[in-house]
């Protein structure tokens, strides 16, 4: 069982940068591929960006490309997602995830275990 803690959501300007954590409650973190979704009010669960076991791969979807970037530090058991340059569209509840396998990174399905999640506003 993996538990996972999402913090550092917040309301920000536009233009402005936070940077979410998420905690893993397991032994073997290293063992899991991470990733980050939102879902903003109205809407279905998107992709974000996904880290690999040791964090030498990384993927974005398009519209954050440039602006967020994710590690991790398989030490302290955590997974970082950091914002700059928000826009008002980032606006959403920020879920972290864990998942045993690569496939389906950007894929709700390819991911085992959720946190609650975190929720991001930007005001224009």
């Amino acid at each position: 069982q993996v538990q996972l803690v999402e913090s550092g959501g917040g309301l920000v300007q536009a233009g402005g940068s936070l940077r979410l954590s998420c905690a893993a409650s397991v032994r073997t973190f290293s063992m899991y591929f991470m990733g980050w979704f939102r879902q903003a009010p109205g809407k279905e669960r998107e992709f974000v960006a996904a880290i690999s076991w040791r964090g030498g791969s990384t993927y974005y979807v398009d519209s954050v490309k440039g602006r967020f970037t994710i590690s991790r530090d398989n030490a302290q058991k955590t997974v970082t997602l950091q914002m700059n340059s928000l826009k008002p569209e980032d606006t959403a509840v920020y879920y972290c995830a864990a998942g045993r396998t690569s496939g389906g990174y950007d894929l709700i399905t390819g991911y085992d275990y959720w946190g609650q999640g975190t929720q991001v506003t930007v005001s224009s």
